[in-house]
């Protein structure tokens, strides 16, 4: 997804925060350690211990540094940092047009690796929102990582397919889905499998309306996603999908120890978010047979 080149992005509240702790990447990690970084991916809980680079339960750490020379499209167009900062805006003002009482997360571009209240936040993480600090952390070296080592583009609407998805986490908070619907193990009807499948169709339904948000100046921030963008979106969900990662990771497809949904049914429902909107994103209630 492209930003217009003039849209005013500067007022954005992400902050980058790191600390020294050396991040998994690049080559050092095998294809075991890509099945355990999806599976980490949209699900709010570090699994670094997995990866075996020392992650723990530490507190979050406070502050941040604003992001450096993002103040317009253009500037978000040439820097993932910049361009997740300045979706932020746009994914926050389609919120607040649908929730009553929705209130911001932060949004942390990490730098290396930082402390949250769910665990350390890297690029071995992934991306994941932690509910007790409402915020979504991000390390955008991350999907430099699928790029070279997970067959995706992980493109412009690809990157901002993750984050709309770890706001629809952040929605699913504030509106008590994690209260009602905890997580209750596995299997293709879980609870976990439900709310990702409606974080999923939450983000289709950011894409569908990304170019109506506007920057004060009555700007649009983003121009219509292209066809290709909108495959590369596709793209990211079926790489995320509970069997693909089974299947790359050369194990058997075992539907009981899904967490997250097939790949079939994360592209199906972002595309349902795409077609009708946050209304019909009822995968919580619907019979496992229509998930």
């Amino acid at each position: 997804m492209t930003f217009n080149d003039n849209a005013r992005v500067g007022g954005n509240s992400a902050r980058r925060r790191g600390g020294t702790v050396a991040a998994v990447g690049g080559g050092a990690i095998g294809l075991g350690g890509i099945a355990v970084l999806l599976i980490s991916l949209f699900t709010g809980t570090d699994l670094t211990g997995l990866l075996g680079d020392g992650g723990g339960q530490a507190g979050p750490q406070s502050g941040g540094e604003a992001i450096a020379n993002c103040d317009t499209g253009s500037d978000a167009n040439r820097s993932d940092d910049c361009r997740l900062a300045a979706a932020s805006l746009n994914i926050d003002q389609f919120w607040q047009q649908r929730l009553e009482g929705y209130r911001e997360p932060q949004l942390i571009i990490v730098d290396g690796a930082t402390s949250t209240s769910c665990g350390t936040a890297s690029n071995a993480t992934g991306p994941f929102y932690c509910p007790p600090d409402e915020t979504v952390y991000v390390d955008p070296t991350f999907f430099a990582l699928l790029r070279e080592q997970y067959d995706t583009t992980a493109g412009p609407l690809a990157q901002l397919y993750v984050l709309a998805h770890e706001y629809g986490h952040h929605v699913q908070q504030l509106t008590g889905v994690f209260d009602q619907y905890p997580r209750d193990g596995s299997g293709p009807a879980s609870n976990g499998v439900r709310t990702e499948l409606q974080a999923d169709c939450f983000a289709g339904a950011w894409v569908a309306a990304g170019e109506e948000q506007v920057d004060e100046a009555g700007t649009p921030y983003l121009q219509t996603p292209t066809a290709q963008q909108i495959s590369d979106a596709l793209g990211a969900a079926a790489a995320v999908g509970d069997d693909h990662i089974q299947e790359e990771a050369g194990r058997p497809i075992t539907p009981e120890s899904w967490t997250h949904g097939s790949s079939e049914q994360r592209q199906r429902w972002f595309d349902e978010g795409r077609a009708g909107g946050v209304n019909a994103c009822d995968t919580l209630t619907i019979p496992a047979t229509s998930l």
